[in-house]
């Protein structure tokens, strides 16, 4: 039998005959990695998800003309290639007109109603969205004013940009009420505006709503900026410093839990096996009788510490992943998105504290005097 496998029998076998204590040390390290793997999967993981729920709370990219005229849908589709694949979540074109209704004035926007419910999901309509020429979705402020109620037409008139007088009916599909400044407008089909203004393929402005951090929608900005010099974006600083504020914090309080929890493995790793080491002053003695060694000693125990880190670390690896999927589909409804680097990183971190809880514990068996230990004392 060979040095080693000789070591690894005596190691295994000293876990066995203490099987009740080292299994109270392998579920606190198994507890300890679990919730480091989880935690550690939902750090990385959560601005993704956070950035989709936030995506919900409206646009934070607004593409204007960089002039004083609307910019063309040409410019819109050159302007598209700068966002990253996968991340667009929707973008609402508008473009605006004046009109009256009752002899009072009001802005008419057109836009892409698919897209608008992307970009604008927390909006609340009575009724429904228009989806046919000729419906209008009405702001709640709007409604109070005119007197309009869904199902109700109204004639809306007033001067396209060559300066004809235009006058064409519309039915209302829906009242909307946001709260804010939406509630101002009247909301039809893009087809429906470009007919009242006169010009088509003309936008004022789109609404994006990209799934990205604030510096990369910085960074997607300036690239707009500088090769569509048509378009000028803007940050919606509302939106992108409210994210960046949360995911911080978030990620901050993800990180306190995972130390904490570490620290609490650590004390319980070390707590048992100072246990260990006390029932063992006997066995421990009797080697260093026979010509054990300090060094022989320290990597007895060491061995038996690094065994159950690297067990607690591997049973942790599979059960963080359980309880960062359950954590993420309770919060956010989503499943995580595992990374295979927290396998390793779990394991190696196991080993380290587990290491380190050893030391204590270690250098008490050490410190083991034979001779009084042999007298009973």
């Amino acid at each position: 039998m060979t040095k080693t496998n000789f070591y690894l029998k005596m190691i295994t076998s000293s876990l066995v005959r203490r099987r009740s204590r080292m299994l109270t040390a392998l579920l606190a390290i198994a507890i300890g990695s679990t919730v480091l793997s989880g935690l550690v999967t939902i750090y990385y993981d959560v601005p993704r998800q956070m950035g989709k729920e936030l995506r919900s709370y409206g646009a934070n990219i607004l593409l204007v003309s960089s002039g004083t005229e609307s910019f063309s849908l040409d410019s819109l589709r050159s302007a598209e290639k700068y966002f990253p694949k996968d991340s667009v979540v929707g973008l609402t074109p508008l473009k605006y007109q004046n009109v009256r209704v009752n002899e009072q004035p009001f802005v008419a926007a057109g836009t892409d109603f698919g897209e608008l419910k992307k970009t604008s999901p927390y909006w609340f309509v009575s009724g429904s969205y228009p989806e046919k020429p000729a419906e209008a979705l009405i702001g709640q402020s709007v409604a109070e004013i005119t007197g309009l109620s869904v199902g109700r037409e109204f004639l809306a008139h007033g001067v396209d940009g060559f300066g004809n007088k235009f006058d064409k009916r519309f039915k209302v599909s829906g009242i909307l009420q946001t709260g804010g400044s939406e509630e101002d407008c009247i909301y039809m089909s893009m087809g429906d505006v470009e007919n009242l203004s006169g010009f088509s393929g003309l936008v004022d402005v789109v609404e994006c709503s990209i799934s990205a951090g604030g510096e990369e929608l910085k960074s997607i900005a300036e690239e707009i900026s500088k090769n569509v010099p048509e378009i000028s974006p803007r940050l919606v600083k509302r939106v992108t410093q409210s994210e960046g504020t949360v995911l911080g914090k978030l990620q901050a309080l993800v990180y306190i839990v995972t130390i904490i929890v570490l620290i609490l493995t650590m004390v319980c790793v070390a707590t048992t096996m100072m246990a260990v080491v006390t029932e063992r002053r006997r066995e421990i003695g009797l080697k260093k009788a026979l010509g054990a060694s300090n060094r022989e000693i320290v990597w007895e125990f060491l061995g038996e510490g690094l065994f159950l880190g690297a067990l607690g670390g591997a049973l942790g690896v599979v059960l963080g992943y359980f309880f960062a999927e359950a954590v993420s589909m309770n919060v956010f409804t989503r499943s995580i998105s595992f990374n295979w680097l927290i396998v390793p990183l779990t394991v190696v971190v196991s080993v380290m504290v587990t290491a380190l809880a050893c030391v204590i514990p270690v250098r008490s068996a050490t410190d083991v005097d034979p001779a009084l230990v042999l007298r009973g004392e």
